[in-house]
């Protein structure tokens, strides 16, 4: 009996931190669910000032919030490329992204954002890179799916290589021909128009709906993102 380890304490300690991990999650759900009504209530009642005023509160908020996160997000891209530096791993990569992201970061607080010097980085850089990977990911896609046929030529497949077929005729610009006419004022634009804008706008009704529901479960208290889980 002398020997044997008594484990009372540490079930208690073990009860008190469950007890403390309940009440801190509870009354970060009653937060949540207070901020979340508060605001609604400012869209849907903006005749009274209180709701307003609040609801402009804590947007301001989320804003100052949601830019600590990006500059979180830089400092952890910075810790992670100087971890490739010491490690010699994609080290010339690594060296470009810093000084790059330095300058940029460092003239944006010299010279003013909207100014002709952003500008021209923008337009000079940022803009036919994203170009350029746009135009990459389209052919990338397209190989793929042909790619695709020789394992699953069905229905849906086949539909799709000859939409991509017929979006980049009439897009494309051939050389010493240009757009193919037919393609470009005909079939491109009625792809565009109706089925394309169509899936688009189910597209965007699912994620609005899908927020929706989201928005209402954490409401609810069914979903508690809020509290690590």
């Amino acid at each position: 009996m002398g020997a044997h380890r008594c484990y009372c304490g540490w079930r208690s300690v073990e009860a008190g931190g469950d007890f403390v991990r309940i009440l801190t999650t509870f009354f970060l759900a009653i937060i949540a669910i207070t901020s979340g009504v508060v605001v609604l209530l400012g869209y849907f009642l903006p005749g009274i000032p209180l709701f307003a005023a609040l609801r402009t509160a804590f947007l301001n908020w989320v804003m100052i919030l949601a830019a600590m996160a990006v500059f979180v997000g830089i400092a952890n891209l910075f810790s992670v490329h100087f971890q490739k530096l010491k490690i010699k791993k994609d080290a010339a990569y690594s060296v470009i992204l810093l000084i790059f992201l330095a300058g940029t970061f460092i003239l944006g607080l010299i010279v003013t954002p909207a100014g002709p010097a952003m500008d021209f980085l923008f337009s000079s850089i940022q803009i036919p890179i994203e170009t350029s990977l746009l135009a990459l990911l389209a052919v990338s896609l397209l190989y793929a799916t042909i790619r695709l046929l020789r394992w699953r030529a069905n229905f849906m497949s086949i539909t799709f290589i000859i939409t991509a077929l017929i979006i980049f005729l009439g897009t494309a610009p051939l050389p010493f021909i240009g757009p193919l006419p037919f393609f470009s004022d005909w079939l491109r634009p009625i792809i565009v128009q109706v089925p394309a804008a169509a899936g688009a706008r189910g597209i965007l009704l699912g994620v609005a709906l899908g927020t929706l529901m989201t928005g209402l479960r954490i409401l609810f208290g069914a979903d508690r993102p809020y509290g690590g889980k």
